[in-house]
């Protein structure tokens, strides 16, 4: 027998990415009344719509991760190392944008599976090696640049810039891109295999294994996923700045965490959501501009990101259990 769907039932079963919306919707009511000669102006939100796709890039594969019980602290310097071997190859090399495009993005895929073999076949936590892997890929960016940046503003003329990060009717494109993004991930999570797979890794990956999961591969793909998303994030970044700069990547390591956490997946693996991911990409962007919008000093931005990811890693231990 068909079971019948309620509204408590479907609110039950998606529980956290409603929290996630739940959080979005609040903190956009309060800056909404509290700034609304802000908030009301269509301007204000282009620019915040600029900035949310370069996040969710970054968020949605450390959803991946975060629910196969495993975290990675070097999307933000693999961030800076595809936007490197991007730039690098289209400013000193006189390749082709969208060639480099491509490359950059392997590149960062190349870090991502590195990243992975370390913490599957040298047994080392994923914190500690991918800790150790953020300063390592840093220390080698400052190396190799000089401390310099890389100026691209020949990427301008090119295609696809317009086609990446260019306007729609004042929409940027980067927005549809991290759609498809966020359409593919989707699938993935919930309606492939593999997003089975991850979630039974992160559940119990010893019960997984017995189960014919290949665990370490599936390690490696979360990992290599994370690379990637990270290569298109700092690409997209350096497209709409037309520079690249060694510290680049750096300032969302702590934001991508906050909303990955804010979005609904917790930290103790084998649950998440890819849309309450989204939400929580959304909440961290705009409380970086709400604040000073509402005419805060820019110094209770951290306080603030510290607070709601406090509240929300509560909210899913008290229904967590539930839940799982």
């Amino acid at each position: 027998m068909e079971k019948k769907v309620t509204l408590w039932s479907y609110l039950a079963d998606n529980s956290r990415p409603v929290s996630s919306l739940f959080y979005f919707a609040l903190i956009m009511t309060i800056f909404f009344a509290s700034a609304p000669q802000v908030f009301f102006a269509p301007k204000f939100h282009q620019a915040v719509l600029t900035v949310i796709p370069i996040i969710i890039f970054l968020v949605i594969p450390l959803v991946f991760i975060v629910t196969m019980g495993e975290i990675d602290l070097s999307f933000a310097s693999t961030f800076g190392f595809a936007a490197w071997v991007f730039a690098s190859l289209v400013k000193y090399f006189s390749f082709d944008p969208f060639l480099g495009f491509i490359i950059g993005v392997i590149g960062g895929a190349v870090v991502g599976v590195l990243m992975g073999c370390l913490v599957v076949y040298g047994r080392i936590s994923s914190l500690v090696a991918s800790l150790g892997a953020l300063f390592l890929i840093r220390g080698f960016l400052f190396v190799v640049s000089d401390s310099k940046s890389i100026t691209v503003i020949e990427v301008r003329d090119h295609w696809m810039h317009a086609a990446l990060v260019g306007k729609f009717y004042g929409f940027p494109m980067q927005c549809f891109w991290a759609a498809i993004f966020i359409i593919i991930a989707y699938y993935l999570y919930h309606r492939h295999v593999f997003g089975v797979h991850v979630h039974h890794v992160g559940d119990n990956p010893e019960s997984a294994a017995q189960m014919g999961v290949n665990v370490d591969l599936t390690r490696i793909y979360c990992f290599m996923f994370c690379g990637i998303g990270a290569g298109f994030a700092g690409i997209f970044s350096t497209l709409i700045n037309f520079t690249w700069w060694p510290t680049q990547g750096f300032g969302y390591l702590l934001l991508g965490l906050a909303a990955v956490f804010v979005g609904g997946t917790p930290t103790w693996g084998g649950v998440g959501t890819i849309f309450g991911a989204v939400f929580g990409s959304g909440v961290i962007a705009y409380m970086e501009t709400g604040i000073v919008a509402m005419g805060w000093s820019g110094l209770w931005r951290q306080f603030f990101n510290g607070l709601i990811i406090i509240l929300a890693l509560l909210g899913h231990r008290f229904h967590g259990n539930r839940i799982r």
